[in-house]
């Protein structure tokens, strides 16, 4: 058994705040299938709600059970109904917990609802031999975590792969713009293309028409005058 300090924390729970002021806790160690009974110390002077809580992997507080003064009766929340037992007397609030297992592992706390505030007396850390997390340190509202190599070894594969990801996706986008563009400019050249030879073809056909209308003889042109004027009369 090993003992820790708290830091001075908020969280935030239902509709209430879950105050911690600094105090000393411990960390208590079993192995699996064993029990386990963790203590809290009733601070409120009159009957009260008290409330067990468990927060684990740094996720918000869940409920595990509640109960009004010491001659109450317990109730207990949802996941938590099987294998816990929640007690009190006038000075200790009790959470027995009977075989435990892996995923019993986190950190427990208990909570008296005092003038609309939910008042943290003592907090333990139960580390089940063989979790993962057994040697990370714990606080309330907050976690420290160590990671290892291969934790280190993941981060950088995900992050290199994400960036090759992204590299593909933006060559993939500028080929494609390119080929759009090219498939809409090739019509437009080829219409161009057969405007010019078409162009070419009008002005040397009318090249030719003015030639030819030019190389009369002279006779024919002296004639011109004299068909007109027969067939005038």
């Amino acid at each position: 058994m090993r003992s820790f300090t708290l830091i001075t924390a908020l969280l935030l729970y239902s509709n209430s705040w879950i105050s911690v002021s600094g105090s000393e806790s411990q960390t208590v160690e079993v192995q699996p299938g064993e029990e386990v009974t963790l203590l809290c110390s009733n601070i409120s002077t009159n009957p009260t709600q008290t409330d067990w809580f468990r927060v684990v992997n740094r996720t918000k507080p869940r409920c595990i059970s509640s109960m009004y003064g010491s001659d109450g009766e317990a109730s207990y929340c949802d996941g938590f109904q099987n294998g816990f037992e929640m007690s009190s007397n006038t000075s200790t609030v009790f959470l027995k917990i009977k075989r435990v297992d892996l995923s019993d592992s986190g950190l427990y706390f208990c909570g008296f609802y005092i003038k609309a505030h939910t008042i943290i007396s003592s907090a333990t850390y139960l580390n089940v031999q063989g979790h993962k997390q057994s040697e990370k340190d714990v606080e309330i509202g907050t976690e420290i975590v160590k990671p290892d190599g291969t934790t280190n070894l993941k981060t950088v594969i995900l992050g290199g792969l994400a960036v090759f990801l992204t590299i593909v996706i933006i060559v993939l986008i500028v080929k494609i713009r390119k080929l759009k563009t090219a498939v809409t400019e090739e019509p437009q050249l080829e219409r161009n293309k057969n405007r010019a030879s078409d162009d070419l073809n009008y002005a040397a056909l009318s090249f030719r028409v003015k030639t030819k209308r030019n190389h009369r003889t002279a006779s024919e042109r002296a004639l011109e005058p004299n068909v007109v004027y027969a067939a005038t009369r």
